[in-house]
């Protein structure tokens, strides 16, 4: 099949978040199962001053935003390690900017604008490309106009005459939301704006645009894909994802081996496998307390923490365990990320006191967070609502045991070390499910129990865990049966339309 695969960041061209990780590897894996792939991004000026691989085309357009015009053009390059066409939607006053969506915290002013000129620039370019596509993969609020742009405009165009349409939700807190009147630049008639369509408590939607519009909708985890329906994670859209429940999924993310891999990871000090693991992970524990600054131990558990310092994971829980057992366990802590600036101070003040106990890096590092996962023995994510998660995959990966709430794609990939789920051979790590700092408090000193006490059943978990795959290989078989789906029921419905 043909698949278009549209997005706002992809990796390595740009990131913010786990949707360039998604969008940066799915594609690679479908060429690989023999499908035709072409990926849409923005051009920032980020990434194209930092590629030289990458080229402008002879592909300019004028797309009209309201009453006046816009030009722009397209650039091209490929995805690394692979022969993935990826091409770059240029305007320079709209890209031309140091941060993807905003600066210093605020978001730009003019993001609707944007996003809604990508996405029509996207279907412009599509159409003079004549790529012809069986499906347009759409991925968060930046691209959720092109459902309905080729929907309602483009059932007479040639090159979208067969193309379905699939719009995934990455995080459904962030919807695109925006005043009413830039309804007026999305060139959509006036009546769609209600709220069936593309209104949302008087503002504009444009997630909610996509989810109405797609044929079919994917999330990043079947459990998340049920929790978006209900009222406590639905955003408020919870109505709409139970009417179109019939043709939404959910799909785990994968994890790229060419990445994260101990075997063959360039950024650790000792490379490991499942089959040496007992002997190469002790190596990079020691280096990694040596490097934080903590008391070289072999015996204390080492609890890693790598991602951003919000709310969303759980900070308010893990900050008064913290507190407790650093004054009160044998134990070490080691933390990097950077965020709200109030955690900033509280872990500050902690690694002031307990230098030897807490190992700090209020900074993001690659390096130092491969180092983490390969040194820690546990990692704590108590995340408040986790639409997938891949920091607990790539903790099992290496070999180090995650300790969890069990939400969304969390609650997918970890299986608690129960009694049940040990004696099965199942278990992979530890789970909790209130958001509280006693529960997160009491099943971390069941895991360390574990760890000091049990070490059969510890070399049960680290193995469940390493040798399960985590890579993309699973998630891209099932999209590609999902997108078989939509096409189906897609052309189903055309033909249904014109009999009819």
């Amino acid at each position: 099949m043909n698949v278009i695969l549209v997005s706002s960041e992809v990796v390595p061209f740009a990131k913010t978040g786990g949707l360039a990780d998604v969008t940066g590897a799915l594609p690679g894996e479908l060429r690989k199962a023999g499908h035709e792939v072409s990926v849409f991004m923005p051009g920032y000026a980020g990434c194209l001053n930092a590629n030289a691989d990458i080229e402008a085309t002879d592909i300019k357009f004028s797309i009209p935003l309201g009453k006046r015009l816009v030009e722009g053009s397209l650039h091209k390059s490929r995805i690394p390690g692979t022969d993935v066409t990826i091409y770059f939607v240029c305007n320079e006053q709209l890209f031309n900017r140091p941060g993807i969506y905003g600066e210093n915290g605020e978001d730009y002013s003019d993001n609707s604008t944007r996003f809604i000129f990508f996405c029509r620039a996207v279907v412009e370019a599509v159409r003079m490309l004549e790529l012809s596509p069986d499906i347009v993969h759409c991925n968060d609020w930046q691209t959720g106009l092109i459902p309905a742009i080729i929907k309602l405009e483009c059932a007479s165009v040639p090159a979208f005459e067969n193309a379905a349409t699939l719009m995934t939700i990455h995080n459904l807190a962030y919807q695109g939301t925006f005043w009413h009147w830039d309804m007026l630049i999305t060139g959509i008639d006036w009546k769609h704006f209600n709220w069936q369509e593309m209104e949302f408590h008087g503002n504009l939607n444009l997630l909610k645009t996509g989810l109405v519009y797609a044929d079919g909708i994917t999330t990043v985890s079947p459990t998340y894909a049920r929790e978006i329906q209900t009222a406590e994670q639905g955003c408020g859209l919870e109505g709409l994802l139970q009417h179109r429940r019939n043709v939404l999924s959910g799909i785990l993310n994968g994890i790229d081996p060419g990445e994260w891999n101990p075997a063959t990871d360039e950024l650790i000090p000792f490379n490991f496998d499942a089959d040496n693991v007992g002997t190469g992970k002790p190596e990079c524990k020691r280096v990694l307390q040596e490097e934080s600054g903590l008391e070289i131990n072999p015996d204390v558990p080492l609890i890693g923490i790598v991602g951003r310092l919000a709310s969303q994971k759980g900070w308010s829980l893990i900050l008064p365990v913290m507190r407790q057992w650093l004054e009160s366990h044998d134990a070490q802590w080691v933390v990097l990320g950077t965020g709200d600036q109030n955690y900033h101070a509280v872990l500050t003040s902690l690694h002031r006191t307990f230098p030897k106990k807490l190992g700090l890096t209020l900074d993001f590092s690659n390096r130092l967070a491969h180092r983490i996962e390969a040194g820690s023995d546990l990692f704590v994510m108590p995340s408040q609502y986790e639409p997938c998660g891949l920091n607990q995959m790539y903790s099992m990966a290496y070999g180090t045991v995650p300790v969890v709430r069990a939400t969304g794609g969390l609650a997918d990939t970890v299986i608690n070390a129960s009694p049940e789920n040990l004696a099965a051979g199942r278990a992979n790590g530890f789970s909790f499910e209130p958001f509280t700092a006693e529960a997160l408090d009491s099943t971390l000193a069941r895991a360390c129990a574990m760890y000091i006490e049990n070490k059969e059943a510890w070399r049960s978990l680290i193995q469940n865990g390493m040798n399960r795959d985590w890579s993309w290989s699973a998630s891209a078989n099932r999209y590609v049966e999902i997108y078989q789906d939509v096409i189906n029921r897609h052309r189903q419905t055309r033909a249904t339309q014109s009999t009819g």
